[in-house]
This record gives structure tokens, C-alpha cells and sequence, in this order.
């Protein structure tokens, strides 16, 4: 059930037509009173490497990425920089001119940002020198990818782009019916060889053919269900996970599960509201519902091995796995928890800047990069 907060929220608005509430997301500080840190015997360390900062990105949330040599990252007000992974060191801060929502994203050579007012902007990643921009038709809430001449995007009003990499014209653009309620946070992109995944609210999940956005197939992930418009909220929302063969999603409110790539049969799914997506690692799916228990989940049969309670209401972030034994949540503090994936357990924990990381974590060879609420960018690398 959501919380009292998100209630308020959604029936303070206007419910003409489609309208969305932050729910889980509205604001930094828990509702209620959160766990206080436990105490342990730490099995590794996650040392700081280097910092910077980028900006503020609050009420947004902004991801880093990197492309194996630098990092990028972008801010609410507009900055975007490119800094050197090993040493943190900048290679060049650009400044967008406008608003920033949602980044960053690279590939075919190109740094993408999107903004409220709807527009995608596609910088080089050389030097930052702007290529490109096109206008979608609602506010950018996720990082567009870029990969093998294309780029995809998604829009707030669930439409998904499909552009041309090098000019940013668009090809093709895929629409849906939205229920009268949903979450303002939206389910990220996956690209595939030929396909692009986009999970929905609704609960739906659906593969679309690169060539043309047809629907290949549609998943439930989750069934919408209850009395009122609120508890029938069901989306699929934050991060995909994608192996060989499955691709796995989580809904808040719903469940979380995997289905074929190729034929869109649902592997397993679990009763499981996940409000910031999944992660995945070659044995495990792993998710945190809205109290903060993190579990993981056998990948091929959906058992549920363990679950880690002592987190419980500190708002995480997406989970992610890092370095094969570890996945990795942060939480509204700043604070950075790594749990081996074998039990759950803590294996060690880290502070940052002491505010919240709303984004997703990227997993490095031997290490992991946070970028907070505030901007700031933190490398650790484990010892």
C-alpha cells in the first residue's frame, strides 16, 4: 500500500485525464523512522579513490556512466563533465545552457542529456562540442542509450524514440494507452541486437523490433490490482537486467520476475514490489522493496535464498552487482552498503557527501562510482 504521503499527494491532484505522483520518490527524507546502522565486522573495504562534483541533481536523479577510460556525469543546472576514470582527474566541463532531467547516457561517440521541457541534447565525448538536439514529446526522467548508429529514449507521457545516432532524426516512436494513475518515475531502457525493452505502467514489459518499434511480445510483470485508482498502481519502474537469454524487471506494487528475450514467456515472477528496478549477477536477480529489505532471487527458478531486513526504511537506491561476490545499495544518507550475494550479510560500508543517492550506482572492475544528490561523484575501489 502506498504511503500515507503519496495518498495526500494524489488526492490533492487533479484527476482529469493521466496524472502521476512521486509516492515512494516524493521527497529525500523517510516518512517514518529509519533503521539505525547496524554494527559489523567488515569482510572487505570500499576506499575512496577520488571525488568531484557536478551539481545538485535533486529532484532529479542523474546517473554517471562510463566507457571504460572516463566517466561522465551531468547536473540539475546544466553542467555536464567528462573526467578521467583512474584519477578522477577533469578532461572538460561543458555547460548545457538549460535545465537538466535525466543523464547521462554515451555511445556512437556521443554524451546524451535530456531535459524537462522534452528535449534530447547529444553532446561528443572528445571535447563536449554539441552535435545534435531534437524535442520528444514530454519531460526525459531516464538516461537515453546510444549504440551501433541509434539512439532510444523515452518520454513521460510513455512514448519510446528510436533516433539516428548521428543527426538525431527519428525513425520511429512507440505509444501506449496510460492508466489514470501512475508513478512519475519510469522503468529504463534496454537495447539489445534487435531489440529495445521498455518496461511500462500498468505493469506491462514489451520487447519492440529495432527496425520498425513493433511489439515483438508483452509481458505482465505485474497485474494491477485493488478498490482504488492508487492501489491499482503497478509499474515497472527503475533499472532492466539482461542476460543471454532472460530479461528481468521489478514493479512497484506488483512483482518482480523474468521473462524470454526471444519469446516473451514469463520464467518466473514473485509477489514483490520493487520501486527502484533490479540488478543481476550470473546466480541472482536482486531487488529492495519500499521498507528497504533487500532480497535476491535464484535467476532461473525465482527462489529466494535470502533477505536482508536491516536496512529497513532508509529509502536505497537500485541495486547493482559489483566484482561477482557483492551487490551494493545506497540509502538517503549518503552511506554506501556492499552485502555479499551468497547471503545477504554486510561486507562493508561506506560514507559520502551525507545526502541521498536517489541514482544508480555503476559498477566498476574492482570498484563501484556514486554520484549523490548533491552532485558529488565518488570513486571506490575495494581492497
Amino acid at each position: 500500500m502506498l504511503k500515507l504521503a503519496s495518498v495526500l499527494i494524489a488526492l490533492a491532484a487533479l484527476l482529469s485525464g493521466c496524472s502521476t505522483i512521486g509516492g515512494w520518490f516524493g521527497s529525500d527524507a523517510p516518512l517514518i523512522k529509519p533503521a539505525e546502522l547496524v554494527e559489523f565486522k567488515p569482510s572487505v573495504t570500499l576506499v575512496k579513490a577520488w571525488d568531484a562534483n557536478v551539481g545538485a541533481g535533486s529532484p532529479f536523479a542523474f546517473s554517471p556512466e562510463s566507457d571504460g577510460q572516463a566517466v561522465y556525469a551531468a547536473g540539475r543546472e546544466g553542467k555536464i563533465v567528462k573526467l578521467d576514470l583512474a584519477s578522477g582527474r577533469e578532461i572538460w566541463r561543458i555547460d548545457a545552457d538549460q535545465m537538466l532531467s535525466a543523464g547521462v547516457g554515451i555511445g556512437d561517440e556521443l554524451v546524451l542529456v535530456g531535459t524537462p521541457k522534452g528535449m534530447l541534447l547529444a553532446f561528443k565525448s572528445s571535447d563536449g562540442a554539441p552535435v545534435w538536439s531534437t524535442k520528444l514529446s514530454g519531460e526525459i526522467l531516464t538516461p537515453p542509450i546510444a549504440e551501433n548508429g541509434v539512439v532510444v529514449a523515452r518520454s513521460n507521457d510513455g512514448k519510446v524514440f528510436l533516433l539516428e545516432s548521428a543527426t538525431g532524426k527519428q525513425r520511429w516512436s512507440y505509444n501506449r494507452t496510460l492508466p489514470v494513475l501512475m508513478l512519475r518515475e519510469q522503468s529504463h531502457l534496454l537495447l539489445a541486437s534487435n531489440a529495445v525493452f521498455a518496461g511500462h505502467a500498468g505493469g506491462k514489459l514489451t520487447a519492440l523490433a529495432l527496425n520498425n518499434g513493433a511489439p515483438l511480445w508483452e509481458a505482465n510483470v505485474a497485474l494491477p490490482r485493488g478498490a482504488t485508482e492508487l492501489e491499482r498502481i503497478a509499474d515497472v519502474v527503475g533499472p532492466l537486467a539482461l542476460d543471454d537469454g532472460l530479461i528481468c524487471a521489478g514493479a512497484f506494487q506488483g512483482r518482480v520476475g523474468c521473462i524470454g528475450q526471444v519469446s516473451g514467456e514469463v520464467a518466473w515472477v514473485r509477489d514483490f514490489s520493487a520501486p527502484r528496478g533490479v540488478a543481476m549477477d550470473e546466480r541472482y536477480v536482486f531487488a529492495a522493496d519500499e521498507h528497504g529489505a533487500v532480497s535476491a532471487f535464484d535467476k532461473a527458478r525465482g527462489t529466494n535464498p535470502w533477505k536482508q531486513d536491516k536496512l529497513r526504511d532508509r529509502k536505497l537506491s537500485s541495486p547493482v552487482a559489483v566484482a561477482e561476490r557483492f551487490v551494493a545499495v545506497g540509502d538517503f544518507q549518503g552511506q554506501i552498503h556492499l552485502l555479499n550475494t551468497e547471503d545477504g550479510s554486510f561486507a562493508a560500508r561506506v560514507a559520502s557527501d551525507g545526502s541521498p543517492i536517489n541514482s544508480v550506482m555503476l559498477p566498476l572492475k574492482s570498484g563501484l562510482l556514486v554520484q549523490t544528490a548533491n552532485g558529488g561523484l565518488f570513486a571506490y575501489r575495494l581492497q
